[in-house]
Parts: structure tokens; sequence; C-alpha cells
């Protein structure tokens, strides 16, 4: 028992503890093209690369709170995000303009 303890220890530091980009995580999930709407400057595709840290790598602080992403809420038409709701803090504005980077830059996040 103890050596099997020890040997997940182990295989979780080596997992945990490396490098900090997330593009190191095995199993990430693909990029998500988010829905448009009619004002939007142009294509937003979120990356679960570029939001998640490799040394702390914790989905639980957007899912399933913030972004469904099992059961019938996952399979549901999602409505697009807007600038409106992100400044009250709804989706992207949970951390964007916040502890993330803000809204003042479009080409951030939309692709031109």
């Amino acid at each position: 028992m103890t050596l099997k303890l020890s040997w997940c220890g182990a295989l979780a530091g080596l997992l945990l503890g490396g490098s900090a980009l997330a593009g190191d995580l095995p199993n990430l999930p693909p990029e998500l093209p988010l829905p448009q709407g009619g004002e939007s400057p142009g294509q937003v595709t979120f990356r679960h690369d570029s939001h998640v840290d490799s040394a702390k790598p914790d989905c639980v602080s957007c899912h399933p709170r913030r972004f469904a992403i099992l059961g019938r809420s996952a399979k549901a038409k999602k409505e697009a995000v807007t600038h409106a709701a992100m400044e009250k803090g709804e989706a992207c504005g949970a951390c964007h303009g916040k502890q993330a980077f803000g809204f003042d830059d479009c080409t951030m996040c939309h692709a031109q």
C-alpha cells in the first residue's frame, strides 16, 4: 500500500510540477468557437491552453459553475456572450476586466 501511494505521489508531482505552460498538459479540450452576436467585430475562439495554469490546473474554477460541460445543459444551444453581460461579471467577465485583461483591445479576443 505504501509503495502504491508513493508511486502515485511521484506521478502526480511529475504531472503537476512541470513547466508553467498549459500546452504541456495532456487532454485539454480543442479550441471552441463561441457563438457570434450580430454586433461582434469578429469570431472569438476559446482556447483552454491560454486559460489553464499547468502549475495549478483547476477545471472546477470554471466548470460546472460558470460553464456547463456535462449533461443536457452542455448540449443546449448557447447564446452569444455580450459585452454588457461580461461587464456585469457574467461568462468571460467573471475574470476578464478583473484579474485578467479587460475589454479595451478587441483584438485580444476577436479575430479581425
